[in-house]
Protein backbone atom coordinates (compact mmCIF):
# COMPACT_ATOMS: atom_id res chain seq x y z
CA UNK A 1 0.00 0.00 0.00
CA UNK A 2 1.65 3.47 -1.06
CA UNK A 3 1.99 5.73 2.28
CA UNK A 4 -0.19 8.36 2.61
CA UNK A 5 0.34 11.61 5.07
CA UNK A 6 -1.73 14.82 6.20
CA UNK A 7 0.29 17.79 6.26
CA UNK A 8 -1.40 20.70 7.62
CA UNK A 9 0.28 24.23 7.47
CA UNK A 10 -1.21 26.82 10.08
CA UNK A 11 -0.56 30.38 11.43
CA UNK A 12 2.76 30.09 13.27
CA UNK A 13 5.96 30.72 11.43
CA UNK A 14 8.39 28.38 9.66
CA UNK A 15 6.86 27.98 6.48
CA UNK A 16 9.85 27.02 5.13
CA UNK A 17 9.77 23.71 7.23
CA UNK A 18 6.44 23.00 5.75
CA UNK A 19 7.43 23.52 1.84
CA UNK A 20 10.39 21.80 2.26
CA UNK A 21 8.55 18.83 4.39
CA UNK A 22 6.57 18.51 0.97
CA UNK A 23 9.23 18.25 -1.34
CA UNK A 24 10.55 15.28 0.70
CA UNK A 25 7.45 13.30 1.06
CA UNK A 26 6.29 13.74 -2.10
CA UNK A 27 9.86 12.52 -3.59
CA UNK A 28 10.21 9.69 -1.70
CA UNK A 29 6.78 8.65 -3.05
CA UNK A 30 4.47 9.61 -0.58
CA UNK A 31 1.02 10.64 -1.36
CA UNK A 32 0.17 13.81 0.64
CA UNK A 33 -3.42 15.17 1.98
CA UNK A 34 -2.55 19.19 1.92
CA UNK A 35 -4.65 21.88 4.07
CA UNK A 36 -3.68 25.16 4.24
CA UNK A 37 -5.36 27.14 7.24
CA UNK A 38 -6.43 31.13 6.29
CA UNK A 39 -3.58 32.82 8.73
CA UNK A 40 -0.93 30.41 6.88
CA UNK A 41 -1.50 32.11 3.97
CA UNK A 42 -0.37 35.27 5.48
CA UNK A 43 2.56 33.54 7.14
CA UNK A 44 3.27 32.14 3.15
CA UNK A 45 3.01 35.89 1.76
CA UNK A 46 5.44 37.30 4.67
CA UNK A 47 8.28 34.38 5.35
CA UNK A 48 8.00 32.97 1.12
CA UNK A 49 5.96 36.12 -0.79
CA UNK A 50 3.55 32.95 -1.59
CA UNK A 51 0.44 34.79 -2.96
CA UNK A 52 -2.26 32.05 -2.16
CA UNK A 53 -5.95 32.79 -2.56
CA UNK A 54 -7.85 29.30 -0.90
CA UNK A 55 -10.97 30.45 -2.84
CA UNK A 56 -9.12 29.75 -5.65
CA UNK A 57 -6.34 26.93 -5.01
CA UNK A 58 -4.73 23.34 -6.81
CA UNK A 59 -2.16 21.83 -5.99
CA UNK A 60 -0.16 20.33 -9.36
CA UNK A 61 3.21 17.99 -8.90
CA UNK A 62 5.24 21.28 -9.32
CA UNK A 63 3.16 23.37 -7.09
CA UNK A 64 0.28 25.99 -7.57
CA UNK A 65 -1.91 26.35 -10.19
CA UNK A 66 -4.67 29.31 -10.56
CA UNK A 67 -8.16 27.88 -10.27
CA UNK A 68 -8.22 28.63 -14.16
CA UNK A 69 -5.40 25.85 -14.79
CA UNK A 70 -3.04 28.00 -16.01
CA UNK A 71 0.39 28.16 -13.55
CA UNK A 72 2.42 31.18 -12.20
CA UNK A 73 5.96 30.03 -12.92
CA UNK A 74 7.40 32.34 -10.06
CA UNK A 75 5.28 30.81 -7.60
CA UNK A 76 6.15 27.19 -8.92
CA UNK A 77 9.93 27.89 -8.35
CA UNK A 78 9.53 29.53 -4.77
CA UNK A 79 7.34 26.11 -3.68
CA UNK A 80 10.04 23.72 -5.09
CA UNK A 81 13.28 25.89 -4.02
CA UNK A 82 12.20 27.57 -1.01
CA UNK A 83 12.13 30.78 -2.32
CA UNK A 84 15.99 30.89 -2.49
CA UNK A 85 16.80 29.11 0.15
CA UNK A 86 18.31 26.66 -1.74
CA UNK A 87 19.07 27.50 -5.43
CA UNK A 88 17.96 25.76 -8.79
CA UNK A 89 20.84 24.86 -9.07
CA UNK A 90 21.77 22.25 -5.52
CA UNK A 91 20.06 18.77 -5.04
CA UNK A 92 17.55 20.57 -3.06
CA UNK A 93 15.96 17.19 -2.48
CA UNK A 94 18.46 14.85 -1.37
CA UNK A 95 16.19 12.29 -0.93
CA UNK A 96 16.29 8.87 -3.46
CA UNK A 97 14.67 9.28 -6.53
CA UNK A 98 12.01 7.21 -7.78
CA UNK A 99 8.12 7.86 -8.20
CA UNK A 100 6.79 11.13 -6.84
CA UNK A 101 3.66 10.90 -4.43
CA UNK A 102 1.04 12.83 -5.38
CA UNK A 103 -0.13 16.27 -3.40
CA UNK A 104 -3.96 16.27 -2.99
CA UNK A 105 -5.50 19.37 -1.20
CA UNK A 106 -8.01 19.79 1.21
CA UNK A 107 -10.06 23.19 1.81
CA UNK A 108 -9.46 23.72 5.38
CA UNK A 109 -12.90 24.86 5.88
CA UNK A 110 -15.01 21.91 4.35
CA UNK A 111 -15.54 19.83 6.83
CA UNK A 112 -17.11 17.29 4.81
CA UNK A 113 -13.34 16.41 3.81
CA UNK A 114 -12.61 13.11 4.12
CA UNK A 115 -10.11 14.03 6.37
CA UNK A 116 -12.50 13.94 8.99
CA UNK A 117 -13.43 10.66 8.80
CA UNK A 118 -11.89 7.92 10.40
CA UNK A 119 -12.81 5.79 7.87
CA UNK A 120 -9.82 8.05 5.72
CA UNK A 121 -7.20 5.83 6.50
CA UNK A 122 -3.72 7.78 6.35
CA UNK A 123 -0.25 6.56 7.76
CA UNK A 124 0.10 9.86 10.01
CA UNK A 125 -0.13 13.73 9.84
CA UNK A 126 1.78 16.58 10.72
CA UNK A 127 0.83 19.82 11.67
CA UNK A 128 3.69 22.09 10.29
CA UNK A 129 4.23 24.77 11.94
CA UNK A 130 1.67 24.46 14.57
CA UNK A 131 -0.09 27.40 15.75
CA UNK A 132 -0.73 28.33 19.34
CA UNK A 133 -4.34 28.52 18.24
CA UNK A 134 -4.41 25.06 16.17
CA UNK A 135 -2.79 23.83 19.42
CA UNK A 136 -5.35 24.96 21.54
CA UNK A 137 -8.08 23.86 19.68
CA UNK A 138 -6.61 20.15 18.80
CA UNK A 139 -6.03 20.09 22.94
CA UNK A 140 -9.67 21.12 23.54
CA UNK A 141 -11.48 19.09 20.70
CA UNK A 142 -12.77 22.17 19.41
CA UNK A 143 -12.84 21.25 15.73
CA UNK A 144 -14.10 24.27 14.47
CA UNK A 145 -12.07 23.45 10.99
CA UNK A 146 -10.61 20.36 8.87
CA UNK A 147 -7.51 20.49 10.15
CA UNK A 148 -8.27 20.14 13.85
CA UNK A 149 -10.82 17.42 13.41
CA UNK A 150 -8.19 15.70 11.38
CA UNK A 151 -5.99 15.80 14.23
CA UNK A 152 -9.04 14.53 16.24
CA UNK A 153 -9.06 12.13 14.02
CA UNK A 154 -5.76 10.94 14.09
CA UNK A 155 -5.59 10.76 17.60
CA UNK A 156 -9.02 8.51 18.41
CA UNK A 157 -7.74 6.30 15.45
CA UNK A 158 -4.51 6.02 17.41
CA UNK A 159 -2.54 6.73 14.19
CA UNK A 160 0.62 9.11 14.30
CA UNK A 161 -0.25 12.46 15.14
CA UNK A 162 3.24 14.92 15.03
CA UNK A 163 3.01 18.89 16.04
CA UNK A 164 5.46 21.69 14.72
CA UNK A 165 5.21 24.37 17.04
CA UNK A 166 7.64 27.37 16.94
CA UNK A 167 7.23 30.07 19.31
CA UNK A 168 9.09 31.50 22.33
CA UNK A 169 9.07 32.32 25.39
CA UNK A 170 6.27 29.60 26.01
CA UNK A 171 3.22 30.45 28.42
CA UNK A 172 2.07 27.93 30.98
CA UNK A 173 -1.34 28.24 28.94
CA UNK A 174 0.58 26.90 26.08
CA UNK A 175 3.11 24.66 27.81
CA UNK A 176 -0.72 22.86 29.43
CA UNK A 177 -1.61 22.81 25.85
CA UNK A 178 1.44 20.72 24.68
CA UNK A 179 1.15 18.19 28.11
CA UNK A 180 -2.65 17.56 27.14
CA UNK A 181 -1.82 16.64 23.51
CA UNK A 182 1.11 14.56 24.62
CA UNK A 183 -0.75 12.83 27.06
CA UNK A 184 -3.63 12.09 24.25
CA UNK A 185 -0.94 10.51 22.04
CA UNK A 186 0.43 13.39 19.97
CA UNK A 187 4.18 13.67 19.61
CA UNK A 188 5.80 17.20 20.01
CA UNK A 189 8.14 18.19 17.65
CA UNK A 190 9.12 21.82 18.34
CA UNK A 191 10.98 23.26 15.22
CA UNK A 192 14.38 23.50 16.90
CA UNK A 193 17.10 22.75 14.55
CA UNK A 194 20.40 21.12 16.09
CA UNK A 195 24.21 22.57 15.48
CA UNK A 196 26.00 19.13 16.00
CA UNK A 197 25.68 18.04 12.42
CA UNK A 198 27.92 21.24 11.56
CA UNK A 199 24.78 23.06 9.41
CA UNK A 200 26.69 25.39 7.26
CA UNK A 201 23.05 27.27 5.43
CA UNK A 202 19.55 27.42 6.61
CA UNK A 203 18.40 25.01 4.34
CA UNK A 204 20.74 22.58 6.75
CA UNK A 205 18.60 24.16 9.69
CA UNK A 206 15.62 23.47 7.72
CA UNK A 207 16.45 20.16 6.81
CA UNK A 208 17.77 19.02 10.53
CA UNK A 209 14.00 19.67 11.65
CA UNK A 210 12.26 17.91 8.29
CA UNK A 211 14.27 15.20 8.94
CA UNK A 212 13.56 14.48 12.53
CA UNK A 213 9.56 14.35 11.06
CA UNK A 214 10.40 11.87 8.92
CA UNK A 215 11.94 9.77 11.49
CA UNK A 216 8.80 9.92 13.59
CA UNK A 217 6.98 9.04 10.49
CA UNK A 218 8.90 6.03 9.27
CA UNK A 219 10.14 7.84 6.09
CA UNK A 220 13.21 7.06 4.81
CA UNK A 221 16.64 9.68 3.28
CA UNK A 222 19.04 11.31 4.28
CA UNK A 223 18.83 15.01 4.63
CA UNK A 224 21.41 15.28 7.76
CA UNK A 225 24.76 13.13 8.39
CA UNK A 226 23.57 11.27 11.49
CA UNK A 227 25.63 11.23 14.68
CA UNK A 228 28.14 8.41 15.08
CA UNK A 229 28.61 7.68 11.11
CA UNK A 230 31.27 9.95 10.33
Amino acid sequence: MKRSYVVAITGASGAAYAIRLLEVLTATGCDVHLSISQPAVAVLREELKLKIDLDHFAVTMLGISTGDGSREDEKLRKLRFLSGIASEHSNVLSVASGELGQIHYHDSRDLASPLASGSHVTHGMVVCPCSGATLGAIASGTATNVIHRAADVHLKERRPLILVPRETPLSTIYLDNLRRVAEAGAVILPAMPGFYHGPRTIQDLVDFVVARICDQLGVAHNLIERWGSQ
